[in-house]
C-alpha cells in the first residue's frame, strides 16, 4: 500500500479531549489517528473520504501520556444502571425518570391531560 506523504507529528493537531491526531487531506477531509493507535506502534492515518494515507514519524517518547477517557467509565456506568434498573426512594422501578400514573398525566387525580375522567367500566348494551 503506498503511502501519499510522510508527516511529522508535531505538524499534526491533536484534540486532547478526544486524544485523536488529525492533520488535513488534500480531497478536503482530515486523516486520523488516535492516541491509542500510536502508542500501540501504529504510524499510519487513513483519511475517512479517500484512499489517501500518511505515515505518521514520531517517537514514542514524544508522545502525551494515554488517559482513559470519561465516556468509557460512564458508559460502564449507564450499563449498570440499565441492567440493575433506576430504582426511586421506596425501591420501586422507575420509568423514564418519573414514577406512571394510572391516569396518564402525571398528576394522580384520576383525569387524563384534558381533564377528562376516564372510565374503567363497560356500559352494558
Amino acid at each position: 500500500m503506498s503511502i501519499y506523504e510522510e508527516i511529522e507529528i508535531e505538524d499534526l493537531d491533536f484534540n486532547p479531549k478526544t486524544q485523536v491526531y488529525s492533520y488535513p487531506c488534500p480531497c478536503g477531509d482530515k486523516f486520523s489517528i488516535t492516541l491509542e493507535e500510536l502508542w500501540d506502534g501504529e504510524d499510519i492515518a487513513t483519511c475517512p473520504s479517500c484512499t489517501l494515507r500518511i505515515m505518521i514519524i514520531y517517537e514514542e517518547d514524544d508522545l502525551p501520556e494515554l488517559v482513559e477517557s470519561d465516556d468509557e467509565e460512564e458508559d460502564d456506568e449507564d450499563d449498570g444502571d440499565k441492567k440493575e434498573g433506576k430504582k426511586g426512594d421506596s425501591g420501586e422501578k422507575k420509568e423514564s425518570g418519573e414514577e406512571k400514573n394510572e391516569d396518564g398525566d402525571g398528576d394522580g387525580d384520576g383525569d387524563d391531560e384534558d381533564g377528562l375522567i376516564k372510565s374503567t367500566k363497560k356500559l352494558a348494551v
